[in-house]
């Protein structure tokens, strides 16, 4: 079985082609993954312009796709399906990639997949590395953060969620106001390198709640007090508030997943894994965390390699895979959607 898979979403265009061999039931072979990243584009901007995004995916997911099925040595008739982030995202660079994924459908006569690309970020780590249901899911980027109980292909439950900013949201604005360079995050998680996380004493909010929710604008704000209070910086100090900011994010992750953890045996019975995927799990701080964590309640700690923690269509492509064996196909009346949660809340179970 091979699927191609398209994504828009964002400021990534990107066309992978998956396959999974027959009779493997241990994750899938990506045969090709090609992505453009749009960051020249936005960097002067300090972030993600909408329209800029969606004329860029326009210009370039032709040529995308054809280099992709090229590289993966196959043609679109040889293709089991056509997979496409509906959603959510940006709804014109959304468009752009469904409406390109209808047509080749159409004039192929290949199933369409419209992909929630939050539920292609959850199913990724099966993808690599063949993870079984169910496993607990730190899902964490620029715009979502939340712990979701994996427990099947459609079958997804959210014991926790940001009541406010997302984390990669969060290092990004950090990343702003302290005239650090666009993607904020590799920034920030490259200056506390040098840091020392212990200079300022930042709140750590949501610590021991019950609840396995986020909150981080208290933290985003306590640190721009701090700097408020010190300016002019120099560059230690922009280390130390980089390694301080980021040391607070990981107790905070700890705390959030061992509590997601307390509550997973109620909603799918015993995790086979603890997975992180999205943007922020290419954070060595946080996998490493995690990774501890894991260890010291006997479970596995899954992240995809950092090519695949970002938007990428091999994640797509997947997906698509995933939910046509199960069964899922969709037509093409399929919408695009700028929201579209893919988790049922806990207490809905």
């Amino acid at each position: 079985m091979k699927i191609l898979g398209i994504e828009t979403t964002c400021d990534e265009t990107a066309a992978a082609v998956v396959a999974k061999p027959d009779g493997d039931e241990q994750g899938g072979r990506i045969l090709s993954n090609e992505v453009l990243s749009q960051i020249a584009e936005h960097a002067a901007y300090g972030g993600v312009v909408p329209e800029i995004a969606a004329r860029a995916h326009v210009e370039v997911l032709d040529r995308l796709i054809e280099r992709a099925l090229d590289k993966a040595g196959t043609t679109l008739a040889e293709l089991d399906g056509i997979a496409v982030a509906a959603g959510p995202g940006l709804i014109g660079g959304v468009l752009v990639g469904l409406v390109t994924a209808k047509s080749l459908a159409l004039v192929s006569r290949k199933p369409l997949l419209a992909i929630n690309h939050l539920e292609a970020h959850a199913l990724t780590p099966r993808l690599t590395d063949g993870v079984a249901f169910p496993y607990l899911l730190l899902l964490a980027s620029g715009g979502h953060t939340q712990l979701v109980a994996v427990r099947g292909v459609g079958d997804y439950v959210r014991l926790g969620g940001t009541i406010d900013d997302a984390i990669g949201e969060a290092f990004d604005k950090v990343a702003k106001l302290l005239g650090l360079g666009y993607p904020g995050g590799p920034q920030v998680e490259r200056m506390a390198e040098a840091g020392n996380p212990e200079r300022f004493a930042l709140p750590r909010p949501m610590l021991g709640r019950r609840e396995a929710d986020f909150s981080l604008s208290g933290l985003k704000t306590a640190l721009r007090i701090e700097v408020e209070k010190i300016a002019p910086l120099a560059r230690a100090d922009v280390a130390d508030l980089c390694a301080s900011f980021q040391a607070a994010v990981v107790d905070v992750v700890a705390d959030r997943v061992r509590v997601a953890l307390r509550g997973f045996d109620a909603v799918a019975g015993r995790p086979t894994a603890l997975v992180a995927s999205g943007g922020v799990a290419a954070n060595g701080a946080i996998r490493r965390a995690l990774a501890a964590q894991a260890g010291q309640v006997g479970l596995s700690f899954v992240a995809p390699p950092l090519p695949l923690c970002g938007d990428n269509g091999a994640m797509i492509a997947w997906a698509g895979l995933e939910r046509l064996r199960a069964g899922y196909v969709d037509d093409l009346t399929a919408p695009a959607r700028a929201r579209w949660p893919f988790a049922a809340a806990a207490t809905a179970a």
